[in-house]
């Protein structure tokens, strides 16, 4: 749990998820390997309450139009000494054969 550790350190970051509700990339290779995209469909997690639980300030960006309100939030909030995390929903992308993400 990053956060945690960040939030314990008094750590003021932020950090953003691209939260697609599913496991998209590792289900290309398993739809691919396996045919199944069994366990990577997984709904969208509410990662702005689970920052919030472990002392961070979580933020929910479901809107397109508050991007740019959203990130300025975050950022004065990191600057004000806070962790923040950032729960960006996204749509589903087309990962191209071979890529990674970390």
């Amino acid at each position: 749990m990053e956060l945690d550790t960040f939030v314990r350190h008094g750590l003021p970051l932020i950090a953003v998820i691209g939260n697609d509700g599913a496991w998209t990339q590792i289900a290309r290779g398993q739809v691919e390997l396996l045919g199944d995209d069994v366990a990577t469909q997984l709904g969208r997690t509410a990662f702005h309450a689970v920052a919030d639980a472990l002392g961070a300030r979580g933020l929910l960006l479901d809107d397109p139009s508050q991007v740019t309100s959203t990130l300025r939030t975050a950022r004065n909030l990191a600057r004000s000494g806070q962790v923040v995390l950032v729960n960006a929903h996204i749509g589903v992308g087309e990962f191209r054969k071979g890529s990674l993400a970390m």
